[in-house]
């Protein structure tokens, strides 16, 4: 398991006598990258040697607008000149806007907001935003200055679902602290939900907000491992899910160099999927692969496509899953042959088949293939999505064109025919009397339906 704590004062002296075992804690935790913020022009120049000494360790440079009152345009320049000289500098941060404390003036700490987002702008940096008690200034700053797509993290969120909702419209990330974690912050875990998952990032904000059950304790990045139950919890998956999501989401923002090579198994929940071919009859106007690499972390795109042997070698140990499914970046019946062998491995090893597919198989493989999977494929999802052809064909874009919706019917029919279980599924996308459809077709169909959220996939 790795993790990113991508935001953890570890340049303030309360890690002095023993900083080296911070770290060895930290990495000793699966904690693979620690970003340090700058709150200060000293703060960050320390940040940037402690990126030079420690691989695991980036740093931002920034202040922090509690300094906005004794900040100079040297100041501002200093920091400039760090982000140009180090390439472990991956974002402008910690700055924004504190009404809260009144450490400093308003218009002194708007000033050097809008000074240092024209910096990352200049250098196509990131941002590591705070904002306590100054919403309506924050974001008209930040939109003002970065236009209405931001790249950046908005830090220790605390604030209510209005501004949640301004931040994700920004295109920002977001992180939440150990606070998460204490008993009286019901209203804030309650807000997590709202934040996709390919948007969600995992910070200490160290020494600062240790989790429970070392709340009063100093924090660091080690302790990032206790926020992972609370997500998982509040999204329905596992606490290595979490882990995987969020490490991808910050070396996607942060540009941290963690390889992520494309898979050809990959675990989500209790389940193992297979990524047997990227290729497809379809192209969906709402696929995944349309705009991303990756489904919950996984990288699917692979520059090959895997042997029946190298399937079954990356199976693995299959006692930790309840199932199997064939279900990658592509149409799993374009390789019947393989899928039908390693459906075969896995059965002799009592787990449970399931295979996603649009239902194209008898057009792709020129024969009904339900009276093949008879005995290998426990259940088959099929990717309905409309209730008619017309429909499907403006959706879907088969390549078979008109005939692959009335081919998908006859291979549903004929699937229970052979008596396997089938399941129907739709996206939201298609609104609600279309699904009322599709629903009612799945029962015609003696199938099951489940609706499916656009974007959410895995």
């Amino acid at each position: 398991m790795k993790l990113v704590d991508t935001h953890c004062h570890l340049d303030f002296p309360n890690y002095k006598d023993d900083l080296a075992e911070v770290i060895r804690r930290a990495e000793d935790a699966g904690v693979v990258r620690m970003i340090i913020p700058g709150t200060n022009v000293a703060g960050s120049r320390d940040a940037v040697r402690l990126a030079e000494k420690y691989p695991a360790i980036f740093t931002a440079c920034g202040i922090h607008p509690h300094e906005a009152d004794k900040v100079s345009p040297e100041d501002v320049a200093a920091i400039r000149e760090l982000a140009v000289q180090n390439d472990k500098v991956v974002a402008i941060g910690e700055v924004g806007l504190d009404y809260y404390r009144g450490f400093a003036e308003k218009e002194n700490q708007k000033k050097l907001f809008r000074d240092c987002l024209r910096l990352a702008k200049e250098f196509d940096l990131a941002v590591i935003l705070h904002n306590r008690q100054a919403d309506e200034d924050f974001i008209d700053i930040v939109k003002e200055e970065l236009g209405p797509d931001v790249k950046g993290v908005a830090h220790c969120f605390s604030g209510d679902k209005k501004l949640l909702d301004e931040l994700l419209s920004l295109g920002l990330y977001i992180s939440f602290t150990g606070n998460i974690t204490f008993k009286k912050t019901q209203e804030l875990r309650d807000l997590i939900k709202y934040v996709p998952q390919d948007r969600l990032l995992l910070e200490t904000d160290s020494p600062y907000i240790s989790p429970e059950p070392l709340r009063g304790q100093r924090n660091e990045p080690a302790h990032v491992k206790h926020l992972l139950d609370v997500h998982a919890g509040v999204y329905g998956l596992t606490p290595i899910d979490i882990a995987r999501i969020t490490t991808h989401n910050a070396n996607i923002l942060f540009e941290l160099g963690l390889e992520e090579k494309g898979e050809i198994t990959y675990p989500i929940r209790d389940s193992l999927y297979i990524n047997v071919t990227n290729r497809c009859t379809n192209r969906c106007t709402f696929c995944t692969r349309q705009y991303s690499d990756y489904v919950k972390g996984h990288n699917l795109r692979l520059d090959f496509e895997p042997s029946e042997e190298e399937i079954i070698d990356a199976l693995g140990d299959l006692s930790a899953y309840k199932e199997v499914v064939f279900c990658g970046y592509g149409e799993p019946t374009l390789r019947l042959e393989t899928v039908r062998k390693v459906a075969s491995f896995v059965k002799g090893k009592g787990v449970k088949v399931r295979l996603t597919t649009n239902g194209g198989g008898d057009l792709i493989n020129s024969r009904s293939i339900a009276p093949e999977l008879k005995g290998l494929i426990d259940v088959i999802s099929v990717s309905l999505n409309a209730p008619d052809a017309e429909s499907y064909d403006e959706i879907c874009k088969s390549v078979y064109g008109g005939k692959a919706y009335d081919a998908m019917l006859k291979f549903i029919k004929e699937c229970r025919g052979e008596g396997i279980e089938v399941e129907l599924t739709c996206l939201d996308m298609i609104g609600e009397e279309n699904v009322e459809k599709c629903r009612k077709m799945a029962l015609e169909l003696d199938s099951s339906f489940r609706l499916r959220k656009l974007h959410v996939v895995g």
